[in-house]
């Protein structure tokens, strides 16, 4: 049977960008940072990895570990144990500027991702700062947050 997004309330929409297939929606921090590399003096792998820098640092502060995990792109949480998803990174480079971005999961309803295989990955699960906290965040708190972590990580000042 044919899964159809709009059963359970969702939308799917084709894009270009790293990653197979993601969930976007309420709980999530989803940031498309739009830069010119060659403005901040980096590459797209560098690039990358600052995003991931800026969201590790992020969850430590709550008393979150997080890791990469070799061959699946995003943040991850207990990657050598058991592998859990908390952060999305998907972009697209093009001439130089970035598209796309993250999407870190705070207080989302997970069940989404029970009807995709997220970021192409069938045998690892998602979770999100809730979840591991037993609580929720306040979604203004995280996203100022994370701000401060990017200003730490790349060479710029937010206004």
């Amino acid at each position: 049977m044919l899964f159809r997004p709009e059963a359970v309330g969702a939308a799917f929409h084709q894009i270009e960008r790293g990653g197979d297939i993601t969930y976007h929606g309420p709980g999530q921090l989803v940031v498309y940072p739009v830069f010119d590399l060659d403005t901040l003096g980096m590459g797209p792998a560098a690039f990358v990895a600052a995003l991931e820098d800026t969201i590790t640092l992020l969850l430590a502060d709550y008393g979150l570990t997080a890791t990469r995990l070799e061959g699946a792109p995003g943040i991850w949480l207990d990657a050598t144990t058991a592998p859990r998803k908390i952060c999305a990174v998907g972009l697209k480079i093009s001439r130089g500027c970035t598209m796309h971005g993250i999407a870190l999961n705070i207080n989302t309803d997970l069940k989404y991702f029970n009807y995709i295989v997220p970021c192409g990955l069938p045998d690892k699960a998602v979770t999100s700062m809730q979840q591991e906290l037993g609580r929720p965040l306040d979604m203004s708190e995280v996203r100022d947050a994370f701000l401060r972590k990017l200003q730490q990580v790349l060479p710029l000042s937010l206004t």
